[in-house]
């Protein structure tokens, strides 16, 4: 499926942020990805991924996560000064306003005639986590998590119980867990801790563990992995074309 890409500017509690938007490029309505990039915001590799989901036939958004913090069309580079800038961003941003985000991604999608109401949220370290927290609000039906990070650590900056993992009892969505085995961002330790209060909480859930390290899906480094990117993708589309319906 061909598609076509936009930029938008949009408003949010905490100020303006510039979304991509990736689409189907012929007529009807599409349900809608919110798909959350990693630190370094929409990079190359993370503009290919939303690509690739909007040819399955899926309206994909890419906000910029940290647009409080840095100048619009901001993109780190994957060295260690964007890696040092990317995390001091991530401490910097307190959940709350991910939220606010999350709640002007959904009416903003829904303000437009070619995306239907139902919305989704898929996304990649730090974004897999944010996939998870959008999953709170009632309005996204489905969350595809990859190598989420600081869930089970919750070390990202929030009010008092108002951690993810400590909120996990509030999804309603369903939700899909991705780790790689060799993840030195999440241990076993962390993985078994999440698992258990997805668990505790009866979540409706699926855990995929697979022998890959953090970043698989990132086609630049020599981490990538690309016959299990390749899966992983299979998977988020027959998973979005189920919950999006």
């Amino acid at each position: 499926m061909v598609i076509t890409q936009e930029t938008h500017d949009i408003s949010t509690a905490t100020g303006t942020m510039r979304t991509y938007l990736y689409r189907p490029d012929c007529e009807g309505q599409f349900a809608t990805i919110i798909f959350y990039s990693e630190i370094f915001q929409q990079t190359a590799p993370i503009a290919r991924a939303a690509a690739i989901l909007a040819g399955h036939g899926f309206v994909v958004l890419v906000p910029e996560v940290f647009h409080e913090l840095n100048t619009i069309g901001t993109v780190l580079a994957y060295d260690e000064a964007g890696k040092d800038k990317g995390n001091a961003d991530k401490f910097a941003k307190p959940l709350e306003q991910h939220d606010s985000d999350t709640e002007a991604l959904v009416d903003f999608a829904r303000s437009l005639s070619f995306c239907s109401s139902q919305v989704g949220s898929m996304g990649v370290c730090l974004g897999g986590h944010l996939a998870y927290r959008a999953a709170l609000n009632p309005d996204i039906l489905g969350a595809f998590c990859l190598y989420p990070t600081d869930i089970h650590s919750n070390t990202l900056p929030s009010q008092k119980g108002n951690d993810s993992l400590s909120r996990t009892a509030d999804i309603a969505a369903e939700l899909v867990m991705v780790f790689g085995k060799q993840d030195p961002h999440v241990s076993s330790e962390g993985r078994k801790l999440l698992y258990a209060k997805l668990e505790a909480t009866e979540r409706n859930f699926s855990w995929i563990e697979v022998n890959a390290q953090h970043a698989f899906m990132r086609d630049e480094g020599e981490r990538y992995d690309p016959a299990i990117a390749l899966q992983m993708y299979l998977k988020a589309v027959a998973f979005f074309q189920r919950t999006l319906k």
